[in-house]
């Protein structure tokens, strides 16, 4: 047992640890789009599901010995993959199709050795039944689960926070070589306990009945619905609460403990309390949906909420969980309905739906499950009465899902974001049309009247970056650099003879910036849009001469952590004048970012200032905001008496500047 329990446990430990971070290796790769972390998600258990029909096969139709040689043959042709990396090449083509090129990374760079991690967990516990007969293997199961959890949750504060990517990956490849070690140490273990007279496939013991379709299918669908709650509520999470490794980590993490209390002991799931309390978990999403939350209260109850769901689905599967003979094709059942529910939330909904209407439909999927199992047991009347309130929450989930393309003129969805457009009249001066990521605004324009050419919110001219500009010399053309455009409400200080150059990775905002904004319309400056990631094009191209850069790429409060490494900040000087500004808007709800700025620009051996704006009750165009202005301090000497007041920003004793191979969230959180 010990064996079996330490090659389970390192399997499923690794199997955890490389999810994060070969996500953080190609992150910066896609502009560092909260959709990667989904993305892998469904390559992940698309593994999985390989995974398991390669043990299913193994185990019905291979006699032991030869499942044993099999296997350790595969193991030591995984070696030739280590140490894990994600090729850069792939860089050159992620923009045309993130979505395939986030999968065809991942193939090259883990394919293999993930593929036999995820192998391990059913593979030892069919073994281990057929090496002690009578044993319970589900033990295993939950085991795994734990190891899988204590993964995720160490990944965050014990790895990323201490070492570089490439660090990681060397450990993590030492690691897979000793579980290649462990699992072949099993597979002889298992050779020898078979007798020759067993050397044949395992024929079905006359009394084991063999599972329905119907059986499967519940499996499947349990299983699914499970899938889509977790990336549904943890993308919920990630765009509207605080997009931080931790909400990440937090849901699964409940995902899988559902997983380790189910596996472990029936007991655990106790029934009437978790159904009993699924109406309150309804009751408590729908709260959240129509009306919103205090942040910790909508962490406390989303996470609460999400673990009854899990214990609801995972409960009922184990309750219906097969005799050991079948064990392989349960699982295999278990990885495909998590499979489907991820490829549906993963890559169906963005191309298929305009908003986020898959978390409705996991919502009404857990409902519709919740009365099919219950069904049986229960007399007329109360098979009525839950008929009558599924029909009830169904119209109530159809209602939400209304409300979020309701008072939109433009709802849009595609692998970086959803963006929404909408018409508002604030009072004076009128109608103004408004772009919206999640819940931050991006840009917004009066209809009418000289508004329409005043830029505001974030870029007011009393904020950093609008004083920064009028801090340019005048009598010259300028020329102005922009990675992220929003609505592009900073064309609006262009001249006539300048010339502003845009770097956006979204091609639907820029769409929606031409289409329902006219700042890059009206603005008499030359307007230049490159399409891609900011960073990466400016890597390309050679020195633009820029007078003043502005970086303001990212999505709601989400960090794109890649734009603001040292090497990142390199590339961003070098295409500078001697005297030219970089501007970096660091306004966040959850992030101080003060400590990065103040690190890289001492780095480079340039002067930061943080020109912090407090909102105005007078002018209720102009928003709160941080703009940081890095420069020579040649330049920050010579600036106009009326920019004094910037605050210099000073590193952070101990703090550890953000580079391509290290960075840490955790750190900064406010």
């Amino acid at each position: 047992m010990p064996l079996f329990a330490l090659t389970v446990f390192l399997s499923a430990f690794l199997l955890f640890q490389i999810q994060p971070m070969v996500a953080k290796m190609i992150l910066p790769w896609f502009g560092g789009a909260s959709s990667v972390w989904s993305t892998c998600l469904v390559f992940f258990q698309a593994e999985l599901l390989l995974g398991y029909l390669y043990v299913h096969w193994l185990h019905e139709t291979l006699a032991p010995r030869r499942q044993a040689l099999l296997h350790a043959a595969l193991l030591l042709l995984s070696l030739l993959a280590l140490p894990v990396a994600a090729d850069p090449s792939w860089k050159e083509t992620a923009q045309a199709n993130p979505t395939l090129s986030v999968l065809g990374v991942l193939a090259a760079a883990v394919g293999l050795p993930y593929l036999l991690l995820s192998t391990t967990g059913p593979l030892m516990q069919a073994w281990y039944a057929r090496a002690f007969a009578g044993a319970t293997p589900y033990r295993l199961y939950a085991l795994s689960n734990l190891a899988s959890m204590l993964a995720l949750l160490s990944y965050p504060v014990l790895v990323e926070p201490f070492l570089a990517v490439q660090g990681q990956s060397w450990m993590w490849s030492a690691g897979y070589a000793l579980f290649v070690a462990a699992c072949g140490a099993t597979a002889w273990w298992s050779w020898r306990q078979v007798p020759s007279e067993r050397e044949t496939a395992t024929a079905l013991p006359p009394d084991v009945p063999r599972p329905t379709w119907r059986d499967c299918l519940l499996w499947a669908a349990l299983a699914m619905t499970a899938s889509i709650l977790l990336l549904a509520l943890t993308r919920h999470l990630t765009q509207d609460v605080a997009p931080v490794p931790f909400l990440w980590v937090l849901p699964l993490a409940l995902y899988l403990l559902s997983f380790i209390l189910c596996f472990d002991a029936p007991r655990y799931y106790v029934r009437p309390l978790f159904l009993a309390a699924l109406p309150a978990a309804f009751f408590g999403i729908d709260r959240i949906l129509d009306e919103g939350l205090p942040v910790p209260w909508m962490i406390a109850l989303i996470s609460a909420a999400l673990f009854v769901f899990c214990m609801v689905c995972h409960g009922e599967l184990v309750r219906r969980k097969p005799h050991p003979r079948h064990l392989t094709l349960f699982y295999l059942m278990l990885s495909l309905g998590g499979a489907l529910g991820g490829m549906f939330v993963g890559l169906v909904a963005p191309a298929a739906f305009p908003a986020y209407f898959e978390l409705p439909i996991g919502l009404f999927l857990c409902a519709l499950l919740t009365v099919i199992v219950l069904w049986r047991g229960l007399r007329l009347h109360w098979r009525l009465l839950l008929v009558l309130a599924l029909a009830g929450y169904g119209w109530r989930l159809g209602m939400v899902s209304k409300e979020f393309v309701d008072g939109y003129i433009v709802t849009a969805r595609n692998f970086y974001s959803q963006l929404r457009v909408s018409e508002r009249h604030d009072g004076d001066p009128g109608w103004k049309r408004v772009m919206v990521h999640g819940r931050i605004n991006h840009g917004e324009q009066y209809l009418a009247g000289e508004a329409r050419h005043v830029p505001n919110t974030y870029y007011c001219e009393e904020s950093g970056v609008g004083r920064a500009i009028f801090a340019l010399p005048q009598a010259r053309p300028l020329k102005l650099g922009m990675v992220g455009l929003g609505a592009g409400t900073l064309a609006a200080y262009g001249r006539s003879g300048d010339t502003l150059r845009i770097y956006e990775i979204n091609d639907q905002v820029l769409q929606l910036a031409n289409s329902h904004f006219s700042y890059l319309a009206d603005s008499p400056a030359r307007i230049e849009t490159v399409l891609g990631d900011g960073r990466l094009m400016l890597e390309r191209e050679p020195d633009q001469g820029f007078d003043l850069l502005a970086l303001d790429a990212f999505s709601g409060d989400a960090i794109p952590a890649h734009l603001l490494t040292l090497e990142a900040m390199q590339t961003y000087l070098r295409h500078l004048r001697p005297d030219g500004i970089l501007a970096v808007h660091i306004t966040n709800r959850y992030l101080d970012l003060q400590p990065v700025m103040a690190a890289a620009a001492r780095h480079h051996g340039r002067t930061a200032l943080l020109y912090a704006l407090e909102k105005d009750e007078d002018n209720p165009a102009c928003y709160s905001s941080d703009w940081v202005l890095i420069m020579t301090p040649e330049r920050a000497a010579a600036l106009p008496l009326v920019m004094n007041d910037g605050e210099p920003l000073a590193p952070r004793p101990g703090f550890r500047p953000w580079t391509d191979g290290f960075s840490n969230l955790f750190s900064v959180l406010k």
